[in-house]
């Protein structure tokens, strides 16, 4: 009998202290009055008008372990049920160990291997694709818990960095399981290592350690050292997307909905009209939740199906691009 991997349950958290658009211009204010300007500039251009941070004793893998609680429990199983636990994050508990193993403890996944996704945003379609080859191939698995966690806002300068106008907090999950109807179709997967210096946290990592001139200088903070030109996700979604269709022996027309990176919907809008696709076959969520990187799509996703706008034997397709650059894209049949 064919083996096939399906979604058996999603779930998601967002922490509860808002931090809302005039706030954060507040803080911009006080460095300078341009600055505050600029983030009426990002609320224009990505539809972002607010965000929430966890509590300050939080880590992420507090926010992973509430989103896998959820999914565990839409799944109708138990946490002793996971035979493999997958953390997608670019914001870990720590550099070693994995916040994988963190999230597992504190799930009480006592049965369940684990392991880290590091492709940020693209991370919940690369542990989807994972975790399906997985079930597929390991008669011994059952259920895999796929997490997408981001805290990145402890890791910036909040209170003097702009870019951190995007950052918020929240964790989105689903656990895969074994089928005998198909479920998972196809993915594509791409990176391009060319960006790696564009973005990211550049010291505290073997490239320097963290020193006290470092840390005094915020190499240990999140930096946007040079934008990435529109093109990286104007070109690049819609080719994963009909990459992702021809490997799944569909058309682009056959997708019922598809779920992008949470960063700007205007993005979002540009690229549906590429493809030929209505926009309303697109949720976003930034709006209300700001962009939560490596949790944006299993957030969208699992607020979609909440809503009713994806529901069974839909044709969904998943795709996210994160910095370094790495991108990915997975389509599901809807069980």
């Amino acid at each position: 009998m064919a083996r096939y991997a399906t979604i058996l349950g999603t779930g998601s958290y967002v922490p509860e202290r808002e931090i809302t658009n005039a706030t954060f211009a507040e803080w911009m204010g006080a460095v300078s009055p341009k600055l505050a300007e600029v983030v009426g500039k990002f609320e224009n251009s990505s539809g972002i008008k607010t965000r929430f941070y966890a509590p300050d004793d939080w880590a992420t893998s507090d926010l992973a372990a509430e989103a896998g609680k959820r999914a565990i429990a839409d799944a109708g199983i138990t946490p002793e049920d996971i035979d493999l636990v997958l953390v997608g994050t670019d914001s870990p508990d720590y550099i070693t160990p994995a916040t994988s193993v963190v999230t597992q403890h504190k799930l009480g996944a006592v049965n369940a291997g684990t392991w880290d996704i590091g492709c940020a945003c693209a991370s919940f379609p690369t542990g989807l694709a994972q975790a399906a080859g997985m079930i597929a191939t390991n008669p011994n698995l059952k259920y895999v818990l796929v997490i997408g966690a981001y805290m990145m806002h402890k890791l910036a300068d909040v209170k003097h960095d702009v870019t951190s106008f995007f950052y918020g907090d929240a964790g989105g999950a689903a656990v895969v399981g074994a089928s005998d109807k198909p479920g998972f179709i196809s993915s594509s997967i791409k990176a391009d290592g060319s960006y790696h210096k564009h973005w990211g946290i550049y010291s505290g990592g073997t490239y320097e350690p963290a020193t006290v001139e470092s840390v005094e200088a915020g190499r240990t903070k999140v930096k946007l050292v040079t934008p990435f030109p529109p093109t990286v996700n104007h070109e690049g979604w819609p080719a994963r997307v009909r990459e992702c269709a021809a490997n799944g022996g569909f058309e682009v027309k056959d997708i019922d909905h598809i779920i992008f990176t949470q960063v700007n919907v205007n993005s979002i809008k540009l690229v549906m009209g590429e493809l030929g696709l209505p926009v309303e076959k697109a949720h976003y969520v930034m709006d209300k939740w700001g962009y939560v990187g490596s949790a944006c799509l299993p957030l969208a996703f699992d607020d979609a199906i909440k809503l009713g706008k994806i529901t069974s034997g839909m044709r969904v397709v998943l795709c996210g691009s994160g910095v370094g650059y790495n991108q990915a894209a997975v389509c599901f049949i809807m069980p």
